[in-house]
């Protein structure tokens, strides 16, 4: 019985480890290949590079984007697309806001501190 409960164990683990990290490994794979094969002219893109442009030709395997108004015409692959639309930072603004109110909570603080010791 014993051989058969760690052969269970090792089973359920695969199957646990399967789930929790291939298979959405393999879903992001996919909506990402959706997202380059759906791939147009005139789409905004954001590649894996950082380099922003406008599509403006796309064959099989390559697109041709224009980075900017002089026309700067660049030839990428489509697997080097991060996003379609200009990606922005991960960091959230609210964080900063946070910081301002804090100061504004703690400059009360040290003004009153100063007057109760004026006061003495």
């Amino acid at each position: 019985m014993g051989q058969y409960g760690s052969l269970i164990m090792i089973v359920a683990m695969m199957a646990i480890l399967y789930f929790l990290m291939i298979r959405p490994e393999n879903k992001r794979k996919k909506q990402a290949q959706e997202m380059r094969n759906s791939l147009k002219k005139g789409d905004m893109i954001t590649s894996i590079g950082g380099i922003i442009g406008r599509i403006v030709m796309v064959t099989d395997n390559t697109i041709i984007i224009e980075t900017s108004e002089d026309r700067v015409r660049m030839e990428l692959t489509k697997w080097a697309v991060s996003s379609v639309g200009v990606q922005t930072s991960d960091m959230p603004e609210a964080p900063k806001k946070e910081k301002k109110e804090k100061k504004e909570l703690e400059e009360p603080e040290k003004q009153e501190d100063k007057e109760t010791t004026s006061e003495e």
